[in-house]
Order: C-alpha cells, then sequence, then structure tokens
C-alpha cells in the first residue's frame, strides 16, 4: 500500500487509539475543517512525547493508516525500544535535528514522506515546549514544505491538556479529560515571506487554543 501502513502498524494504531481514549478521553473538535481524504500536513503545539498519539487517534482510521508523525531521531532512534517504537508500531518519520552533525537533510527526509503518499503530523515549534508560553516561535520547516509541496493541506491543531496528562519525567499517564481542536486550512500565498507566512500559520494554531493562553501570549 503506497503511503500506507504494515498491518502491526495498523494494528498498533489501532490499540493506541483506544488507549488514549480510554485515558484521556480525547475527541476531536473540527473547528474548521473536516476529514476529506486530502494528503495533509497537521501542524500542532508540542509539549509531551505523547501529542502525536492524540492526534492520529482523532483522525479516521482510512487517515490514521497513512498518516505519520516527523520526530527527532536524537530521542526516537536512540535504543533498541525506542527504535522498535518508533520505526516498526508507530512508522515515524526520523529527522536528524543537530543540523552540524547530521548526516541527512531532514527536509529530504519529510519530502520523500510526502511523495510516498504518506500525510504528516509535524510540531513547528522543534522542540517540546517546556516554558510558561503557550507557543514557541516557529522554524521554517512548515514554510519550506508549504512551498515545495504546496497541494498538501496545512492543518493547524491545538492539543489541550496532553502535557499535564503526561508530564516530563512521567512513566505513566494521568487520567484527563483532551481535546484536539482543527482548525481551518493556512496556504502559503504566492511570493509570501517566509518570517510573514510563518507568523500566521503561529497565530491560526494559537488562534485555537483556550483563551486564557491566548491572552498570555499578547
Amino acid at each position: 500500500m503506497r503511503g500506507g501502513a504494515t498491518l502491526l502498524q495498523i494494528v498498533s494504531g489501532s490499540l493506541l487509539a483506544v488507549l488514549a481514549r480510554a485515558v484521556t478521553g480525547v475527541r476531536p473538535i473540527w473547528a474548521g475543517s473536516a476529514p476529506n481524504g486530502r494528503q495533509r500536513i497537521y501542524f500542532a503545539n508540542h509539549a509531551s512525547h505523547g501529542d502525536f498519539i492524540l492526534v492520529s487517534t482523532c483522525l479516521t482510521p482510512a487517515e490514521r493508516s497513512r498518516t505519520a508523525a516527523v520526530a527527532g531521531a536524537d530521542y526516537w532512534g536512540s535504543g533498541r525500544v525506542r527504535q522498535f517504537i518508533s520505526r516498526r508500531l508507530l512508522r515515524t518519520v526520523l529527522v536528524e535535528r543537530n543540523w552540524v552533525e547530521r548526516t541527512v537533510d531532514p527536509m529530504q527526509v519529510m519530502l520523500d514522506a510526502l511523495d510516498a503518499g504518506q500525510s504528516l503530523i509535524l510540531f513547528p515549534e522543534g522542540t517540546r515546549n517546556m516554558t510558561e508560553e503557550p507557543l514557541l516561535r516557529f522554524r521554517s520547516g512548515l514554510y519550506n514544505l508549504a512551498a515545495a509541496r504546496p497541494d498538501v493541506e496545512l492543518v493547524p491543531c491545538w492539543i489541550e491538556n496532553m502535557s499535564r496528562v503526561l508530564p516530563k519525567g512521567a512513566l505513566l499517564p494521568i487520567p484527563l479529560l483532551c481535546r484536539v481542536v482543527f482548525g481551518e486550512p493556512v496556504a502559503l500565498n504566492e511570493g509570501e515571506d517566509r518570517k510573514i507566512f510563518l507568523d500566521r500559520a503561529r497565530q491560526a494554531l494559537l488562534a485555537l487554543a483556550p483563551k486564557r493562553m491566548e491572552t498570555a501570549d499578547e
């Protein structure tokens, strides 16, 4: 299946979705978009290693089977257990974030995944946000992907409460209700400046956050 998952990945993805719903009660809020079968890049806020599981859980089984999260190879590629989880069970697209030591261009890795028919879950902040700010500044990856593959939809999705369900250093999740709010797709305008686009995409994502977090960034 081009761009799709193996049977093991489909089964593990379904089991993780059931577990995520049981622990978090996660529910999708399709505020500005809905599942439509198109290839997409879901870009989300990032505060926990479990963020991509919540986004994936909210997708339809067909969408989930062809959607992969983009994650750092420095974490998910280290150790046999993490490699097994990321590569065999979750079909994660691993990118090298250390620009000094990396041997493969992260952009090419993501483009190859898109060209294989996959949709992606991307965290444009580039790392988990452990600060008091609701959302860090976006790095250039989202802009570069939008420019290189303009036919792929860019859908902002705000993950609410996951950082409290699986806080840094925790081994087991804490039961707590979560939501994933999917907003209206964002498109790169012809000739649009990189910084302007990234600021606009960031504001589109921030607009989906709870009001108390929006005001914190003002």
